[in-house]
């Protein structure tokens, strides 16, 4: 899947859940109720333990059901590990210019983070195919809506804080997707072996983001 393809089904998609896994083990079932919930744009986060060795059994599992990533990246050195592993995009929640510029050098879609104007900006300067709103609670879709007004043309992600309540409200800011981490998955739910109520609470994501784009005409 090539950047181009990568980025327009991450679009599609929507919804791309951010994980913060507990153990490896459960990081697996944590995905594994996603997908059977509708949800398949996947964020392996490297604060999740051994995140590229799930990684790689992720890719190898689900290679074809799912568009997998890796985020919370914050040194230049984890770029080539993700890759190797089979992140087909990859995240970081700053602005940071060695980081930002060795991600984009990778070749697959780059999703820098920014919270500020300036901070988008420079993330988009760099090469960030999308810009990572984060934490996307302090403001919420109007601080977002606020943001797309001086730049229209760079597509933003928001992440924190968006739930199956306010899908609607980012994509009518203009998001390209939102990501959704403990609203979506909390990894409280994986420890007590809840995975049916992860599954419903992607179906209800995915419900709410269909409903939003009927409504909208997106």
């Amino acid at each position: 899947m090539d950047k181009k393809v990568t980025l327009e089904k991450l679009q599609q998609l929507g919804v791309m859940a951010v994980i913060r896994g507990p153990t490896p083990e459960l990081t697996l079932k944590m995905v594994e109720a996603l997908i059977a919930g509708g949800v398949k744009g996947i964020e392996i986060t490297y604060s999740t333990p051994n995140a590229a060795e799930v990684v790689r059994q992720l890719d190898k599992q689900f290679s074809n059901q799912i568009v997998l990533g890796m985020g919370t990246l914050t040194e230049p050195t984890q770029v080539d590990e993700a890759i190797g592993a089979g992140a087909r995009f990859l995240v970081c929640p700053i602005c940071d210019p060695l980081l930002g510029k060795t991600m984009i050098a990778s070749g697959v879609p780059v999703m820098i983070g920014a919270l500020t104007p300036t901070e988008v900006f420079q993330a988009y300067k760099l090469g960030s195919d999308v810009v990572k709103i984060f934490p996307g609670s302090l403001g919420g879709p109007s601080y977002m809506k606020a943001l797309k007004a001086p730049f229209p043309n760079i597509p933003m992600m928001p992440t924190g804080g968006v739930s199956a309540t306010n899908v609607g409200e980012w994509l009518d800011a203009g998001a390209f997707a939102v990501g959704a981490g403990s609203e979506l998955c909390p990894p409280k739910l994986a420890k007590e072996g809840r995975f049916d109520e992860i599954s419903m609470r992607a179906r209800e994501f995915i419900k709410a983001l269909e409903e939003a784009r009927s409504t909208l005409k997106l």
